[in-house]
């Protein structure tokens, strides 16, 4: 691809990008407004089931049902378990915890993505970018003060569940040579499904208004855009250079916290948090540069 191609692809991809940061904010907002009211169970229950219709539906826009045969079904059910920790821990957190402060620390993810890459696929992780992820743990520990009280289960949660997510990128690289993009996405929806349905209780079942429905299909349907811009946004143009507008999603947490729950981060937390998206951009640059100095010396 030339220069000016890349060029001239950039603001398109920005575009599928900011639609994928923008529906997954409204994913969040719709979930942590539902929690406010239903048990997380029945919301995941919900959701999936509703994500899972959602993906059936356009299957024949991604090959049809036959993009979901596998030979890989053990790979997959690791994967949906991950899923089900990433579901349940961050929803669990937000329900709990400030929107924009479940959000920052979700951003921890691409750091563990860096030490799993570096652990399982044998990645070589140069001494920068193994400094920037020690320095966007140290944000953690700012963010959340071990010993001040603000460290909380919800907030472990949200940690587990961003390991988990960064498990699921590292295991989507070890199959996306195999597997299609439909049935990397659907499967793990059937993880938090299943486990959903079993634990569900019925005495504890509240039936959705009309409200609730118009959010829990928000929800779904918001999943799915973010999905798919996401893939397009990535699929042509370098992380390295659309990375930053992911952090927008910060912005409308804070904003959208502060209007709607009138949640005011401290400074503790805008400290930290600048330091894990700091953290967070430089580990994507020099992961690029990195790539590029590869391909370089192999021409």
């Amino acid at each position: 691809m030339t220069a000016l191609s890349r060029q001239e692809d950039i603001p398109r991809a920005a575009a599928w990008l900011l639609l994928g940061v923008v529906s997954g904010l409204c994913l969040d907002l719709c979930a942590k407004q539902l929690l406010q009211t239903y048990p997380l169970v029945q919301f995941v229950l919900l959701r999936s089931a509703i994500a899972i219709a959602i993906m059936l539906a356009v299957a024949p826009r991604f090959g049809g049902l036959e993009a979901l045969r596998t030979t890989k079904i053990g790979w997959h059910f690791l994967r949906s378990l991950f899923a089900i920790g990433a579901m349940f821990g961050f929803f669990y957190g937000i329900a709990r915890m400030p929107l924009v402060n479940a959000l920052t620390l979700g951003y921890t993810a691409p750091l563990m993505v860096t030490v799993l890459a570096a652990i399982f696929l044998g990645e070589s992780i140069g001494w920068r970018r193994w400094a920037a992820v020690v320095v966007g743990f140290v944000g953690v520990l700012l963010m959340l003060r071990p010993g001040s009280g603000e460290f909380s289960f919800a907030a472990a949660a949200v940690l587990i569940a961003a390991l988990c997510y960064a498990s699921q990128a590292i295991t989507a690289r070890r199959l996306s040579g195999t597997e299609s993009t439909l049935s990397l996405s659907f499967y793990v929806v059937v993880g938090p499904l299943v486990v959903a349905g079993a634990a569900i209780d019925t005495d504890t079942w509240i039936s959705p208004d009309l409200a609730g429905w118009v959010l829990l299909f928000g929800a779904a349907i918001s999943s799915i855009i973010a999905w798919v811009g996401f893939v397009n946004g990535y699929r042509a143009v370098s992380p390295a250079i659309l990375a930053p507008l992911e952090y927008v999603a910060l912005i409308g947490g804070a904003f959208a916290g502060f209007v709607i729950w009138d949640e005011v981060p401290d400074k503790w937390v805008v400290l930290g948090g600048l330091v894990i998206i700091a953290s967070g951009l430089f580990v994507v640059y020099r992961g690029e540069a990195r790539k590029e100095k590869i391909s370089e010396d192999r021409a």
